[in-house]
């Protein structure tokens, strides 16, 4: 009932959700037709924004609860209340619901015409995008508008977190107080760095020559990889 487990489970549950929405039908459609309906592609557009959404927002907040273990462990109590945890998650999953509400409301707005053969293994915007037959400008505009606010506010809010921890731990006079402080952050900065780096590479290389096949392989390691390394990068730290 500690505030790092109270995030865990959350990470785990959208996490275990996140993989739902589209692995299952990938798997299906390794041995069977691959057809999806228009229904169902923006079903798993909305789910997909909200959990992705979402879990940066939730690795944000365990930083923020990293920073107040190791920046003021006396008030670690009252600062990480389960009051604060629970509004902390609560604002968290409203972010990843606030982002896929504009993605999949401009979605359905389009028209789509043509083969309406999506270039990726899950609805995502960006294939989507490439199948209209009307104006997309307003949806790219909200695609980056949205996904830049994503980023820039959680790697900023995680930057700052290790920022500010870093310059606590190497306060610290003793060298064994400075391993166990980077020990209790090591998972969690893993973690971090797998889901954004592979995320930042895969919508970073769009604009490159053939970086459509990079950016699919990319797409698999943060939507299917990563949540699979998760519970086996904390499960090693306890």
């Amino acid at each position: 009932h500690t505030p790092m487990y109270f995030f865990l489970f959350n990470l785990s549950s959208i996490d275990l959700c996140y993989s739902c929405v589209f692995t299952p039908k990938m798997l299906h459609d390794f041995v069977s037709e691959n057809i999806i309906s228009y229904a169902g592609c923006m079903t798993q557009l909305f789910f997909f924004c909200f959990l992705v959404n979402s879990e940066c927002y939730v690795l944000v907040s365990m930083a923020y609860d990293r920073y107040a273990a190791i920046c003021n462990p006396l008030l670690y109590t009252v600062t990480m209340s389960p009051q604060v945890c629970a509004v902390l998650m609560l604002g968290s999953y409203a972010v990843g619901l606030a982002g896929a509400m504009a993605h999949t409301g401009n979605m359905l707005r389009l028209t789509f015409c043509g083969p309406n053969i999506i270039d990726h293994y899950l609805c995502e915007v960006l294939p989507l995008l490439q199948l209209s037959c009307t104006n997309t400008h307003v949806n790219e505009l909200v695609f980056s508008i949205v996904v830049g606010i994503v980023i820039a506010t959680s790697s900023i809010s995680i930057f700052v977190s290790y920022a500010l921890i870093l310059s606590s731990i190497l306060r610290i006079p003793s060298a064994e107080g400075r391993s166990k402080a980077f020990g209790t952050c090591g998972s969690h900065i893993t973690a971090v760095a797998l889901f954004f780096g592979s995320g930042a590479f895969t919508y970073l290389t769009t604009s490159f020559p053939g970086s459509v096949g990079r950016s699919k392989y990319a797409s698999v390691f943060y939507t299917n990889v990563v949540p699979m390394l998760n519970p086996l990068i904390y499960s090693l730290r306890n």
